[in-house]
């Protein structure tokens, strides 16, 4: 049920994005000019740009200051053309990659060159920047690295060994592990060859160095390094980077405590130990600070973790609480932010999974937020936040905050996105249901007499979807209930009307299912069935009646125990009593006979043609048998369109059973009768009707559980 949002690998930080930084030592102003015409200019013009800086790669491979000026600008101009995704293509077509390989190290000294060394760094600063920016397209990371990049880059890692000091070497180190970061993205089989040509433990070591932004491209290659590659992570962790990274996140340097967070997050997936070890170093305060943290990355990743800590480790779960997680958590639900509201809710639902927790996450405020997430359209953020309002549903002390902040309807009402979720939704309305009892109830019930009204008609709607049959009587004829759905059902509100309508309709199946259908009431004398063969038969015939002219013969004795109407016909002081022949008018000879069949047999086929006229006969002659069936049959043949009609036939003839399908049908059906002009005015002529119908069915559904107990 539950979703873990993937972990991210890296390269995600604004300011780290590598092919959008600018050169720190940019060209000069015309040669910017020159770049941005060949930019702009059409193929052939780059194509012959990149073959000459690639020439002079090539050709100045050497400590003259010549030579170095010119391979400096030739790195600077590929690197500023690379960050144009649409033209590493050709720049890797013309040959840049092994010009550029050759300059990530210094070239040889010899005895006649001078004792300083021109652009010392940054030569090789500038072929880092640019190999990095072609690694950015995952098809070149491999033929780079085949090329022989790694073993460069992890020597370039190293550039302070020396004693050296200076922004050049700063910025060296700080490109190689920017293009190892790139190198090694989402590529599993160069994050193995990083660790195997010994990059991971000079980058640990270079978390504690002087400059800033070294600290935080190291963090940065880590981070993608430790991202689903076991090896990797036991390896970061042996190197003794855990006491070094905790410490990052205190930073106030934001790129650098984003990155921090990242790296151990990454550490932690999947690995129960690390996280020990994690914990055990004391990480879990400085992540729950980064909560409250100006950076939204940064907090998204706190939170992230925090869901991970929590993972499986109850007492985790716990000292997260208790530490002050849980607020800021909840702030940041309502961040514009969507990741954000993505991984404080992951988190939330982690920490709600444990009983100590559920109530003091409610009790902060959590409901609120987490419901209206339920309204999100991105499907994982929808998902985190109901599999939190899962695990507060499991602490009855939440029950009576989640029906008074109008938590049922929105978890009925929601559009669902996943399968997942909508399961997620259907056990917790489930525990919710299961814990509507004792006092929980007793709670409910005196929300639902004191409380302002808005809040009672919410429990109203809330107990007739949640209370079980027994409680039913008590909360919606002893305690008013009724009345107020009946409130809402004749508001003026179209969406009071329709939750009013869906809890009766709810309510009157629950009561239905425990209340069996009405039979027709017993005559009051002894039935006699002469069978099939006497129906207009003249044998031992002692009465006819004459139907639109024609003759139909009759059994006194079968029509006395029918039915009142012919007791008082035959035993009467009418003129009928002792008549042989008597006309019936006012009545078709194939309603007529099917009439006198359900008297002879006790059953009869009704057609929806002639129901309505059959009804109209059995209410005249009493026949309360007859009359059900008639009402039966018209029911199934109820319509939006025909469901004013059908209530007012219902009316005219006194049927029960048609009515209290009418009344169903409007209250299943609402929500399309509300766009009828003449809806208003049933619903309001049906509410008596509703009332008493309700009366009734749950009066007899409570005295019906009570017999089947005894």
């Amino acid at each position: 049920m539950e979703q873990q949002p993937e972990r991210r690998e890296g390269r995600s930080f604004p300011e780290r994005k590598g092919q959008k930084r600018k050169l720190e030592e940019g060209a000069a102003a015309v040669e910017d000019r020159q770049i941005s015409a060949v930019t702009t200019d059409g193929g052939q013009a780059l194509l012959s740009e990149v073959a000459a800086q690639v020439s002079v790669l090539n050709s100045a491979f050497s400590w003259q200051e010549s030579d170095r000026a010119a391979a400096k600008r030739a790195t600077q101009v590929l690197a500023e053309l690379a960050k144009n995704e649409d033209l590493v293509n050709v720049i890797v077509d013309g040959g840049a990659v092994p010009a550029l390989m050759t300059h990530l190290q210094a070239p040889p000294y010899n005895d006649g060159d001078l004792a300083e060394k021109p652009y010392e760094h940054e030569v090789e600063k500038g072929s880092a920047f640019a190999l990095g920016l072609l690694a950015i397209k995952p098809e070149y990371q491999k033929l780079i690295v085949d090329k022989g990049a790694l073993p460069h880059l992890v020597n370039l890692l190293k550039r302070n060994k020396d004693g050296s000091s200076s922004r050049a070497v700063n910025s060296v180190i700080r490109r190689a592990a920017d293009a190892i970061t790139n190198l090694a993205h989402e590529n599993s089989s160069i994050k193995t060859r990083v660790r195997v040509e010994g990059g991971i433990p000079p980058l640990v070591e270079l978390l504690e160095f002087s400059d800033s932004k070294v600290q935080r491209a190291a963090a940065g290659a880590l981070r993608t390094l430790a991202f689903k590659n076991d090896d990797n992570k036991n390896q970061i962790v042996e190197c003794n980077a855990l006491p070094t990274l905790i410490l990052m996140l205190g930073s106030e340097d934001a790129a650098i405590h984003y990155e921090a967070v990242g790296v151990i997050g990454n550490l932690v997936h999947s690995s129960p130990h690390i996280k020990k070890e994690v914990l055990a170093a004391g990480a879990l305060q400085p992540v729950i600070g980064l909560l409250s943290s100006c950076c939204p990355e940064s907090q998204r990743e706190a939170a992230l973790l925090l869901g991970q800590f929590a993972s499986t480790d109850s007492d985790c779960k716990v000292h997260i609480v208790q530490r002050g997680a849980v607020r800021p958590l909840i702030e940041m639900l309502q961040s514009p932010d969507v990741q954000l509201k993505e991984m404080s809710a992951f988190a939330l639902g982690r920490l709600a999974q444990d009983a100590h927790n559920q109530a003091g996450i409610a009790h902060s405020g959590g409901l609120g937020p987490l419901l209206k997430l339920l309204d999100s359209r991105n499907g994982s953020l929808q998902h985190n936040a109901a599999f939190a309002l899962y695990g507060l549903a499991d602490n009855e002390d939440n029950v009576s905050d989640f029906i008074r902040v109008g938590g049922i309807q929105k978890l009925q009402d929601g559009e669902f996105i996943v399968q997942a979720t909508k399961d997620c939704v259907s056990k917790t309305l489930k525990r919710l249901e299961e814990k509507i009892h004792g006092r929980v109830l007793r709670h409910l019930l005196y929300l639902m007499r004191i409380s302002e009204k808005s809040i009672q008609r919410r429990v109203a709607l809330a107990l007739a979807h949640l209370c079980s049959p027994e409680d039913q009587r008590t909360i919606f004829i002893d305690d008013n209930g009724l009345e107020l759905l009946l409130g809402l059902l004749g508001s003026l509100n179209t969406k009071q009307q329709l939750d009013g309508a869906a809890a009766l309709y709810k309510l009157a199946n629950k009561s239905m299912a425990l209340s069996p259908v009405d039979a027709a009431p017993p005559s009051p004398t002894q039935r006699v069935y002469l069978g099939e063969q006497y129906v207009n038969n003249a044998t031992l015939s002692d009465v006819t009646f004459l139907v639109e002219g024609r003759t139909f013969y009759a059994h006194r004795i079968c029509l006395l125990a029918s039915s009142d109407a012919f007791r008082a016909m035959f035993d009467g002081g009418y003129r009928e009593k002792d008549a042989r022949d008597i006309e019936i008018p006012n009545i078709k000879w194939e309603v007529f006979e099917l009439m006198m069949r359900f008297i002879y047999t006790g059953s009869v086929d009704i057609t929806n043609e002639i129901s309505k006229d059959l009804l109209r006969a059995a209410d005249q002659y009493l026949l309360e048998g007859l009359k059900r069936l008639c009402e039966y049959t018209i029911a199934q043949d109820i319509t939006l369109e025909s469901i004013g009609d059908m209530y007012e036939l219902s009316e005219a003839f006194h049927a029960m059973s048609l009515r209290q399908a009418c009344i169903l049908f409007i209250l299943e059906h609402f929500d399309k009768l509300s766009s009828m002009p003449w809806q208003n005015e049933l619903v309001q002529r049906t509410i008596p009707e509703i009332r008493e119908y309700f009366c009734r069915a749950l009066t007899k559904s409570t005295t019906n559980l009570q017999s089947l107990r005894l």
